[in-house]
C-alpha cells in the first residue's frame, strides 16, 4: 500500500507540473497568435518526439524529456547582414545598407548560425508575422506571459489551500508560558542538536530549579502576560541576575540565577544571530490555523516572494553547496534546492506518510506545487537570455530607445537585436543545463527527506 501511495503522489505532482509547463507555453502562444505571430510548434518537454500533430499551421506535441517546454514563434530574431545587409546611419542622417561577406571569431560564427536557423522558416508570405516587428509593447507581453501563468497558478492554488486549510504554525501557547523544556546546559546555536556533556556549563534556568510545567508569572519582578514579553525581558537582560517567580503545582516559588550571552536568531522568521540574553526554556506550543482569502494571499505569497528572490540570488553558491553534498565533502542542507525530481520524492513520501491525514497530505502537495510554479515564474523573470526576462528585458529596452529617439527628433534607431545577446545565453543556458543536472544527481543520490 505504502508503494502504492508514494506511486500516487509522485504521480500527480508529475501531473501538475506537466500541467503547468503546458499552460506556462500557452501563456506565450496566445498572445502571439492573438498579436498576429506565426506560432508553427507548441511542445511540452524535449528530446525525440513522442507524439504530436498538425492543426493549422501550429504542431502540437509531446517530448521524451519532461523537465519543460516551448513554443515556436517565427521571426524570433531580425535579419542580419547575411539576411538584408548591415544597415547603417551616416552623418547626414542616410541609411546606408553595408554586406558583410563572412564572418570571423567562434562568437559571430554562432550568431550567424542562429539567424541562418531562424530565416530558413520565414517564407515571404511571413513577411508582416515575424516577431521582431512586433511593436515593443506586444513583445512584452508575449514573452511575459508565460511566467505570468505560473504566479497566477500559485496564487490560485495557495488561495485554495490558504481559504481550506490554512497556515499552520505552531506557537507558544497563549497566556502565562508554560515551560515545555528546560534546557541542562548552555549549547553554541552552531551546535544546538547535540547532547549536554560534562564539560558545557549548566543552563541559567537549570540553575533556577525552573522544571517542565512551571508556570513563569514574573521575571525580575515585571509581571509575564505571555511567551513574547517574557523572551524579550529574557534577551534584554544579558548577563544580569534573574529572579523568577513561579508557580508549580499550587505554589509560587522563586528562582534565582543570571541569564548569559548567546549568539541567538534574531526571530523565528530573521535567522541572523544576534548576542542576546539566555535562559534556557522552552514554552508549551500551541498549533494556530490561519485562514484567508485573497488579500491574505497576497501577503502570504509577497513574504515568499522576497524569499524566492533571495533563493535566486543565492542559488549557484547554493547548488555548489549541493554538489560538494554528491561527493561526500559535506552533508546536504534540509533546506538546499531541489530539482523536479526532488519534488517527486518529497510528493511521494508525504502521500505515503500512514501519520498524515489526506486533509494534510493535499494541502501539503498543493504548497508544493503551488512554491515550485512561484519559483519558475519569479526565475523566468530573471532579465538574462535564453529565459524570458532577457526577451523581455531586450523589447523594453527597444521600447526605451525608440522613444527616446522621438523625443529627441533622431532617427528610429530600429529593432534590437537580440542575437547579438546570444553568447551570453549560451552562457546562462550552459549555467542553468549544469545546475539542473547537479540537482537531478543530488536527488537521487542525496535526496531531501520529509522524514528526515
Amino acid at each position: 500500500m505504502t508503494v502504492l501511495l508514494y506511486t500516487l503522489g509522485v504521480v500527480l505532482f508529475a501531473l501538475a507540473i506537466l500541467a503547468s509547463i503546458g499552460l506556462h507555453e500557452l501563456g506565450h502562444m496566445i498572445p502571439a497568435k492573438a498579436f498576429g505571430g506565426k506560432v508553427t510548434q507548441y511542445f511540452i518537454g524535449f528530446g525525440p518526439t513522442v507524439w504530436s500533430r498538425q492543426v493549422g499551421e501550429t504542431e502540437y506535441g509531446v517530448k521524451a524529456i519532461p523537465l519543460g517546454g516551448y513554443v515556436k514563434i517565427v521571426g524570433m530574431l531580425p535579419p542580419g547582414a547575411e539576411q538584408l545587409g548591415e544597415v547603417t546611419v551616416d552623418e547626414q542622417g542616410n541609411r546606408v545598407t553595408k554586406v558583410r561577406k563572412s564572418n570571423t571569431g567562434m562568437f559571430t560564427q554562432l550568431i550567424s548560425d542562429a539567424r541562418a536557423a531562424e530565416w530558413e522558416l520565414v517564407g515571404p508570405e511571413d513577411a508582416d508575422r515575424l516577431f521582431y516587428k512586433l511593436p515593443s509593447w506586444k513583445k512584452i507581453v508575449v514573452m511575459a506571459g508565460g511566467p505570468t501563468v505560473n504566479l497566477l497558478i500559485a496564487f490560485f492554488v495557495f488561495w485554495l489551500v490558504f481559504a481550506t486549510f490554512g497556515v499552520r504554525t505552531i506557537e507558544a501557547a497563549p497566556g502565562a508560558p508554560v515551560v515545555a523544556e528546560v534546557s541542562r546546559c548552555v549549547l553554541p546555536s552552531t551546535e544546538s542538536g547535540r547532547a549536554c556533556t560534562a564539560a558545557d556549563p549548566a543552563s541559567p534556568a537549570a540553575k533556577a530549579g525552573l522544571r517542565p510545567g512551571d508556570v513563569i508569572t514574573a521575571f525580575n519582578g515585571t509581571t509575564v502576560r505571555d511567551w513574547t514579553q517574557l523572551r524579550q525581558l529574557i534577551r534584554d537582560n544579558a548577563a544580569g541576575a534573574a529572579v523568577l517567580t513561579y508557580e508549580r503545582d499550587g505554589r509560587t516559588l522563586t528562582g534565582r540565577t543570571s541569564t548569559t550571552v548567546e549568539a541567538r536568531p534574531t526571530s523565528d522568521t530573521d535567522p541572523t544571530l544576534r548576542q542576546v540574553g539566555f535562559l534556557g526554556v522552552s514554552p508549551r506550543s500551541a498549533l494556530v490555523v490561519e485562514k484567508g482569502g485573497p488579500l491574505f494571499t497576497l501577503d502570504q505569497m509577497g513574504t515568499m516572494t522576497v524569499q524566492s528572490v533571495e533563493a535566486l540570488v543565492h542559488l549557484p553558491v547554493r547548488v555548489f553547496g549541493v554538489a560538494k553534498a554528491i561527493v561526500g565533502l559535506e552533508p546536504r542542507a534540509a533546506d538546499s534546492p531541489i530539482s523536479i525530481v526532488g519534488g517527486g520524492r518529497i510528493a511521494g513520501e508525504t502521500v505515503s506518510q500512514d501519520a498524515i491525514d489526506t486533509t494534510s497530505k493535499a494541502a501539503y502537495l498543493g504548497l508544493l506545487v503551488g512554491g515550485f510554479n512561484l519559483f519558475i515564474g519569479l526565475f523566468n523573470f530573471v532579465p538574462l537570455l535564453p529565459l524570458d526576462g532577457g526577451h523581455i528585458a531586450s523589447a523594453a529596452w527597444e521600447w526605451l530607445r525608440r522613444g527616446l529617439a522621438r523625443l529627441r527628433r533622431r532617427p528610429d534607431p530600429g529593432y534590437v537585436d537580440a542575437a547579438r545577446l546570444l553568447p551570453v545565453a549560451y552562457v546562462v543556458g550552459s549555467a542553468i543545463l549544469v545546475m539542473g543536472v547537479v540537482l537531478i544527481v543530488a536527488d537521487l543520490v542525496v535526496p531531501v527527506s520529509v522524514t528526515g
